[in-house]
């Protein structure tokens, strides 16, 4: 056999896992960028040293240990990433603060596709550990315990497994998972939202609505559309809105460029999500604004979260940078 059929056999053999790894870099990192570059070191990784893994442990289980290794060199304890909720007390829509903060202070969006199994009932159960406020939730605890809350409670492994994995003992394992679920239970745990299915009759109606009442810039009709509390936060502003009085008067003041936009279903962290395109300043379409998640408790909006790195974002779904008045994008 070639040195390129080698190499083509060791890829072969390595790239059935990329989706799997991509959705364990995500929750561990908390940026799709960074969880891309943390999968493609891994597979440098594992190609260059295939030679001399010999299948002590499964194949699946050496990719995990080179992407957790690579994960905990990426994520020092000073960088956790947040919503800007985590950050500061909500914010007056009329007398908005917007400060924007760096990119790496954010938890980001990824595309459903680069994390979600392809079978049903899998991704079924994999949307719930890839919400927002999950994935921001995990940024709370150093990395270690992130990993093995992960390991644990996200993909089911055993402490044996973990403790193989991590180089450690079973013992420790466990001490650094109920340390883990100590912190997030001390930081208010993982807010609670209505699971999000794609197929449901009642959430497509509601989204159907909420899409209709955005381009419309119908404040009245989105108000009754948003749970009491509803939140509204927009990556890299620091800046975020409570309370559906307020959100009405930042949609009538500070937000109304949003008059006149187009939503376009988007499929994101297992969340109803848009993109949504702004008019253009040179009156030919529409641009990009930002890739927008929703969350829905008790039947209502409950958190939009606008994403607004759209360089970097629009191309991560394969969307277009302009929409243009005959329904075409380019």
């Amino acid at each position: 056999m070639s040195v390129t059929q080698d190499r083509d056999d060791v890829v072969e053999q390595l790239e059935p896992f990329r989706r799997e790894l991509t959705a364990y870099c995500y929750r561990m990192l908390g940026s799709a960028f960074e969880a891309e570059d943390a999968v493609q070191e891994t597979m440098v990784r594992a190609w260059s040293k295939f030679d001399g893994f010999e299948g002590r442990s499964g194949l699946r289980t050496w990719l995990y240990r080179i992407a957790t290794n690579v994960c905990l060199d990426m994520a020092p304890a000073a960088q956790r990433r947040a919503r800007p909720m985590d950050l500061s007390p909500p914010g007056s829509a009329t007398a908005p603060n917007l400060a924007q903060l760096e990119e790496r202070i954010w938890v980001g969006p990824i595309p459903d596709e680069r994390v979600l199994s392809g079978d049903p009932a899998e991704a079924a159960v994999g949307r719930e550990t890839i919400r927002l406020a999950f994935v921001t939730a995990l940024q709370r605890l150093p990395a270690r315990q992130r990993a093995v809350l992960i390991l644990r409670e996200v993909l089911a492994w055993s402490a044996a497994e973990t403790a193989e994995l991590l180089e450690t003992s079973v013992a420790s394992v466990n001490s650094a998972l109920q340390r883990a679920r100590a912190t997030l239970a001390d930081n208010g745990g993982v807010p609670e939202s209505d699971t999000f299915k794609p197929l449901d009759e009642t959430q497509q109606a509601l989204l159907a609505r909420y899409v209709r009442a955005f381009e419309a810039f119908d404040i009245e009709g989105l108000q009754r559309l948003l749970h009491e509390d509803a939140v509204l936060n927009m990556p890299p502003y620091q800046m975020w809105v409570r309370g559906v009085v307020e959100l009405g008067e930042w949609w009538l003041g500070a937000g109304c460029g949003c008059r006149g936009s187009r939503m376009i279903p988007v499929e994101a962290n297992g969340t109803p999500a848009f993109a949504q395109y702004r008019p253009a300043e040179d009156g030919n379409g529409w641009t990009p604004w930002g890739i927008t998640l929703l969350e829905i408790t008790d039947g209502r909006i409950s958190t939009m979260t606008n994403h607004m790195d759209t360089e970097r974002l629009f191309p991560l779904w394969g969307l277009p940078m302009r929409l243009t008045a005959d329904g075409t994008g380019t």
